[in-house]
């Protein structure tokens, strides 16, 4: 699915989703690429993502406060495979791809107008 990052003037954080994702994606080993580093915790995502990668609350304590992004994928694997891709394009867009259709469900009814890719 597909959505604005801008809804009015405000702005969907990488943070926020991770919260409105709940317990769906709290057990995930995160793994996070950057097209362009626009704040100094971005460096420290990917070096976190060189190795085996994050756990979730670790990558939300990175992502807050107020955090905009520019062009990042942050993938959440189960057991070494991808169960959810989160990727923004141009502060503008978010992409989200997930195995789990409910986790697709949930971001529909908190974002409006959010449309499958």
């Amino acid at each position: 699915m597909t959505f604005p990052a801008w809804h009015g003037k405000h702005y969907v954080t990488l943070a926020e989703l991770l919260v409105r994702l709940g317990g769906f994606g709290l057990d995930l080993t995160r793994r996070v690429e950057f097209d362009e580093i626009v704040d100094p915790r971005c460096v420290e995502m990917e070096r976190r993502s060189a190795d085996a990668g994050m756990d979730t609350l670790t990558l939300l304590s990175l992502t807050t406060p107020f955090l905009q992004l520019i062009d990042v994928e942050a993938r959440g694997f189960a057991e070494d495979k991808p169960v959810l891709v989160l990727t923004e394009f141009d502060s503008s867009l978010w992409d989200v791809r997930a195995v789990d259709e409910r986790v697709l469900s949930e971001l529909r009814h908190h974002y409006p107008g959010a449309k499958d890719l």
